[in-house]
């Protein structure tokens, strides 16, 4: 088949080393069930060809136009997507097994710099694991009431706590991070109209080993702030300010 137009193009049961579509359109409308060694279907289109069972390619396959197959394709070497190697396994390409995002969606991982936040981009990590924030963030804040004198603070649903005192209470923290890993939290305290303690979770740490004492007017506000890097077993606390009311 050469550079003309192909009216009949019949790619039947024995190997095909070359074949060439090129220029001009094929439009018929035949089966192929034996394979081809190199296809080069170039300049315009291929309107009807049809796959009866499988096609083998074990050269390289150019396709300047639309490709579709109706059974799927097993690409076996190497694909080449816009002149980018896809390097990704069928297993990690898997994983997008199902999705049903649109392609405005899809268009969230057109990443310019790896590692540096966009807007309207997915989050992504350099070659370093770095993540590099292009302009700010928000943390989520949460407002925690006391139950049986108890406040827990949950870690794996904010960073930042407010509770207004409303009997005296102890306060705990729960689910941080892995050994190894930071967890850190603010917590503002708001004292009642009647004025009452905390009682301080053992794993929590404070300077010279001395809790601070709570501001005690009514609607005084006192921030304090705490890391821990091995699992909790220890929190380190700090008084950021007091009567900030």
């Amino acid at each position: 088949m050469a550079l003309t137009q192909v009216k009949t193009s019949v790619l039947a049961d024995d190997a095909v080393t070359v074949a060439k579509m090129a220029v001009n359109s094929v439009d018929s409308d035949q089966y192929v069930d034996g394979s081809i060694d190199t296809a080069h279907i170039a300049d315009d289109q291929v309107t009807g060809a049809k796959l009866a069972n499988n096609i083998d390619i074990a050269g390289t396959l150019d396709v300047t136009g639309l490709l579709t197959a109706d059974a799927g394709v097993t690409v076996v070497g190497a694909l080449t997507l816009g002149g980018t190697a896809v390097t990704s396994t069928a297993a990690e390409l898997n994983i997008l097994d199902g999705v049903t995002s649109t392609a405005a969606e899809l268009n969230y991982l057109d990443i310019a710099t790896l590692g540096l936040t966009a807007a309207s981009k997915a989050v992504t990590a350099d070659a370093n694991g770095v993540i590099t924030l292009d302009n700010g963030f928000s943390e989520e804040y949460a407002a925690v009431t006391s139950s049986s004198n108890v406040v827990s603070l949950n870690l794996r649903t904010a960073n930042n706590f407010s509770h207004d005192l409303t009997e005296a209470t102890t306060v705990s923290f729960t689910n941080p991070a892995a050994s190894g890993k930071v967890s850190a939290a603010t917590l503002r305290i708001i004292q009642g109209s009647t004025a009452r303690a905390i009682t301080w979770n053992s794993s929590i740490k404070w300077a010279g080993d001395v809790a601070p004492t709570l501001s005690q007017a009514d609607n005084a506000v006192d921030i304090f702030v705490f890391y821990t890097l091995d699992a909790g077993t220890t929190y380190y606390g700090f008084t950021a300010g007091q009567v900030m009311s």
